[in-house]
């Protein structure tokens, strides 16, 4: 990847695109790395821990269904929703039986206060840093009172792009965050914040620090 200082006018069509032609190398790649993430494992026992049996989640951005699928073996009615048409097809395939659907984060479709738990695992990265108000407020919306909220993300300031992709033309665009800077944002958007960590990434991840954030819609 590389740092670029270009601002693009529409991030969401780019990656969408972009994903839709690497979808089946991609879920080669990614779908059990969890396998190999102790500490992720771990985050997501500990958001799972704290819904009730049986509840409603959601995976945004869920890519080939990795996180749907641990989830859902945490005993929880799963839907995972992703902006690639391509990575739906792929996460039904490798997850028969498990609900995906395409769909936007800016434009969920789903009722309000419809799931207990949401988890946007390294998805609010492929947003325009001006669009994350607008990403947590219906990621907010679609949260029921006391439900939690389980996001990661790359930890840094500016941006990267990258336009080669497992042998494939791609125009993916990634936002960094600092904790300090995503923290305000969630309480901006009506989250209370329960725990905030970082760390360093794994030798096998790309070479930036890691943040997760757990907070809550309150009553």
């Amino acid at each position: 990847m590389s740092n670029e200082d270009t601002k693009l006018r529409d991030w969401r069509a780019d990656i969408g695109t972009s994903y839709d032609r690497v979808a089946e190398h991609y879920a080669a790649e990614y779908f059990d790395e969890l396998s190999r993430k102790p500490f992720d494992c771990d985050l997501l026992t500990r958001f799972a821990q704290g819904l009730p049996r049986n509840a409603r989640v959601c995976d945004v951005g869920s890519g080939p269904g990795h996180i749907a699928r641990y989830l859902a073996n945490q005993g929880f009615a799963v839907t995972g929703i992703d902006l690639s048409s391509a990575m739906v097809t792929t996460a039904r395939r490798l997850n028969p039986g498990m609900t995906f659907e395409t769909g936007d984060m800016l434009k969920l479709p789903f009722a309000d206060q419809w799931f207990a738990g949401i988890a946007a695992f390294y998805s609010l990265i492929h947003i325009e840093r001006e669009l994350l108000p607008r990403a947590l407020m219906e990621l907010y919306r679609v949260l029921a009172p006391e439900g939690r909220v389980l996001v990661t993300f790359h930890a840094g300031e500016g941006e990267i792009h990258r336009d080669e992709w497992f042998g494939q033309p791609v125009a993916i665009h990634v936002t960094l965050f600092t904790s300090a800077e995503m923290t305000k944002a969630m309480e901006k958007a009506g989250f209370r914040i329960g725990e905030v960590l970082e760390r360093d990434p794994y030798e096998f991840e790309y070479p930036s620090r890691r943040a997760s954030i757990t907070a809550f819609r309150p009553l």
